[in-house]
């Protein structure tokens, strides 16, 4: 965080490519360009880059009165899906005698390029623009030896011929602006770069691009799968009514994931108050949703173990191998998380199997208090996240 002195420092700075000022409370497009630009850090400085809201061109302050739904706007943009992969921000006030000033502090990317939808923005000096394809190549390139997550290193041993390169350019089309798409001449082992699903300089398929596009994923991550049980009673030694292994590419999983969901849910007619009745489902669908996707975003997929969904008579329970991840704890789940495959999260979002980034678990608990169920549980060790959701009353 900063101090007061450094913020007067960085008002009496000329703008620079870590410096943006703007006087608009209101111009989402221009805050969500810089932060994209700050997070891509072109100049390749390693420091933060500081969007300052409340200052005029000149560096002087506009006199603006920071509201809490202000600071509330400015740091929600880090979990609404349009800056991809999400950046690290904070937002803080500080008060002078001339005006309050809103700080974005924005970090840079260990994922670059960061896209902001579905283009790359960087900044150098002064000038805000999209990146050529040469800036975006660098970009990619830097990539390599940042990048920490499973799912963007390289599967070693694949090749790109491994892919089902059809589906790729249907995710292309979602995940990257259509006149980015037409200017685009770059071989496709650079496009596949861009998207962090290819490692250029050891010519190998990521892991992620095995998980999304893959002919045949479990060859290289024999856990990349679910295995489904339905059960008649309540008991896992019971003979099972239906089962499964449900593989392939991540895409074809999770169709088949929400197919299953509208099959098991089952609605009744009850009686809501002494003259009315209403159909009223035993799970809300889109809760049990909401926690299949939490677990197939958020699993360790280094794992040979896969994602579980039981249902039993009484409770369902998904259990997603792989313990709470970075600043989750046990104290401040479900409002604090991390993401351990930033490049799956990356393409669920674009792809709309996740609406926003970090209120999964929230929602789902907020759709089964709605429906009358009770509240889901988790459980958790260093191994594996577990969810037991129980069936509405009667």
């Amino acid at each position: 965080m900063l101090t007061q002195a450094e913020i007067m420092s960085l008002l009496a700075d000329i703008e620079s490519d870590r410096i943006e000022r703007t006087e608009s409370t209101k111009d989402t497009d221009k805050f969500c360009q810089a932060i994209c630009a700050f997070a891509n850090d072109l100049p390749n400085h390693r420091q933060p880059g500081y969007l300052l809201v409340g200052v005029k061109d000149n560096g002087a302050l506009s006199g603006l009165k920071v509201s809490d739904k202000l600071l509330q706007n400015l740091g929600a943009i880090r979990s609404d899906g349009n800056v991809l992969p999400q950046p690290v921000l904070s937002v803080n006030k500080y008060a002078f005698e001339g005006g309050e000033v809103a700080v974005m502090e924005v970090l840079p990317s260990d994922l670059p390029p960061v896209r902001y939808k579905g283009r790359v923005y960087v900044r150098v000096g002064p000038r805000k623009a999209v990146a050529s394809e040469q800036e975006e190549r660098i970009l990619s390139e830097r990539r390599v030896a940042l990048a920490r997550s499973f799912d963007a290193r390289p599967c070693i041993g694949a090749v790109i011929d491994d892919l089902a390169l059809g589906q790729f350019d249907a995710y292309r089309r979602e995940a990257i602006d259509a006149e980015t798409i037409a200017a685009n001449h770059r071989p496709l082992g650079q496009q596949l770069a861009s998207l962090r699903l290819y490692d250029p300089d050891r010519e190998y398929p990521t892991y992620a691009g095995i998980l999304l596009f893959g002919k045949n994923p479990r060859f290289f991550l024999p856990g990349g799968y679910v295995q489904y049980l339905k059960l008649p009673g309540t008991d896992l030694t019971d003979m099972p009514e239906d089962q499964a292994e449900i593989s392939g590419d991540l895409f074809s999983v999770l169709h088949e994931l929400d197919m299953r969901l509208k099959v098991l849910i089952q609605t009744t007619l009850r009686s809501v108050s002494s003259l009315q009745e209403k159909l009223l489902p035993d799970y809300p669908e889109k809760a049990l949703r909401e926690l299949l996707m939490n677990a197939v975003m958020h699993r360790n997929y280094d794992s040979n173990t896969p994602i579980r969904f039981y249902v039993f008579s009484d409770h369902i329970e998904i259990q997603s191998p792989g313990g709470l991840y970075g600043e989750a704890t046990r104290e401040n789940f479900p409002t604090r998380n991390s993401y351990r495959n930033p490049v799956i999260a990356e393409a669920m979002k674009s792809l709309g199997f996740v609406n926003r980034f970090g209120y999964g678990v929230q929602r789902a608990q907020a759709l089964l208090s709605e429906n009358g169920n009770p509240p889901a549980e988790f459980e958790f060790d260093e191994h594996a996240v577990l969810v037991k959701v129980y069936r509405r009353p009667e």
